[in-house]
């Protein structure tokens, strides 16, 4: 096998087993330079020595890979900001390492690693590789006398890049390490909410504020899975049956979808007016619905259901505290073949004990403990 075919396979292994460093390393360009021990990666592309490369198994270049993709999704040249350039991507090196050894990758011999700096971001370690510079300490593994030649070798870089390109060049390349860390973050969003995303990834992006839906394309999303408009073998028309000819059914699947409001005094109307909002412009795209509408705290006040191109109305009234079991009991007793429950609550309540045979999604502003079913948060 020769290395651009292992280094095509490593990169396809990558993104069976670890989707989210796969994807953004797809995006990444690989160049030989025999003038290197090992590999670096400075955030615009992977250099590694042939030799070096060959000797690896594909675990160990998938882990290159990875780590090239982070350095290239991390923009680090933008957020470097005073710090010395190649201090700052050391550290980021050692940090983005430690991360990948969390997640399961083999690390290859030569990668920038330190078992003192695990667990730590890498604005923490840049920080204790400078002071052991100040302190001139005797065990360091790469060459600075003090902090004033670590600026005067970061300024010495810089002057050289700026001879060597344009302004407009410069520019360039700033606007694509900026559109990739957009790209990495948007993927990160879909991973962590498919529960996808890799250990310990909060140390390079903010994710405060991932989990919050986007409403139009939740619901859609729930609505399209659920939702059948076709004809049904079952049962099948009788028009034939006699003879033993099984035809399509002339009756058209109906998507029944159950929305729970909890009344208990904690639910902002505004928000409610929201949610439901956005229910109702989803179901106009929706031929032939039912919905039932069901308002509860302790105990169910009201339950209304609407149909095809009927607006959702509700009066919402309550104030005690919150018991879910009533609305799965209604269900149950009331509701035949519910595909979907979205339950609009606080989640401080009762829980049945058992688990529904539909699925429950719970829409909630804050996260808590649930026994089942997937939890939504929604933006105020």
């Amino acid at each position: 096998m020769n290395i651009q075919e292992k280094i095509s396979q490593a990169k396809a292994k990558l993104l069976v087993e670890y989707p989210y460093f796969g994807t953004l390393a797809s995006k990444i360009s690989l160049e030989l330079n025999d003038d290197l021990e090992s590999f670096k990666s400075d955030g615009k592309k992977i250099e590694y020595r042939e030799e070096y490369l060959s000797d690896l198994e594909l675990s160990e270049i998938e882990f290159i890979l990875a780590n090239g993709a982070m350095h290239k999704a991390l923009a680090h040249e933008n957020r470097k900001g005073d710090r010395s350039g190649w201090l700052w991507r050391m550290a980021t090196d050692i940090a983005i390492n430690d991360m990948l050894l969390e997640n399961g990758l083999d690390m290859p011999y030569g990668a920038e690693y330190r078992k003192r700096f695990a667990g730590m971001y890498a604005e923490e370690i840049y920080a204790e590789l400078k002071d052991d510079i100040l302190r001139d300490d005797e065990d360091l593994e790469y060459e600075a006398d003090d902090a004033d030649d670590v600026e005067k070798k970061d300024e010495e870089q810089k002057q050289e890049q700026q001879q060597q390109q344009t302004e407009e060049e410069l520019q360039e390349e700033i606007l694509q390490e900026q559109l990739m860390a957009e790209e990495a973050i948007s993927l990160l969003e879909q991973k962590f909410q498919s529960g996808e995303a890799p250990e310990s990834i909060e140390r390079f992006f903010d994710i405060s504020g991932f989990g919050k839906i986007n409403w139009r394309d939740e619901l859609r999303d729930a609505i399209d899975k659920y939702y059948r408009d076709d004809y049904t073998l079952l049962p099948p028309s009788k028009k034939l049956l006699y003879q033993g000819i099984y035809l399509p059914s002339n009756i058209s699947n109906t998507f029944k979808l159950v929305i729970a409001i909890d009344s208990s005094g904690s639910i902002d109307e505004e928000l409610l007016n929201q949610f439901l909002s956005e229910v109702n412009f989803l179901m106009e795209h929706v031929q032939n619905y039912e919905i039932t509408l069901i308002v509860c705290d302790d105990m169910i006040h009201s339950h209304q259901t609407f149909y095809s191109g009927e607006p959702l109305e509700v009066k919402v009234v309550g104030s005690g505290g919150t018991d879910f079991r009533p609305v799965f009991e209604f269900i149950e007793q009331n509701i035949d073949e519910v595909k979907l429950l979205l339950y609009f609550t606080d989640l401080d309540g009762i829980f049945p004990k058992e688990e529904p045979n539909y699925e429950v999604k719970w829409v909630s502003l804050k996260e808590s403990e649930i026994p089942f079913g997937e939890l939504n948060l929604l933006e105020d």
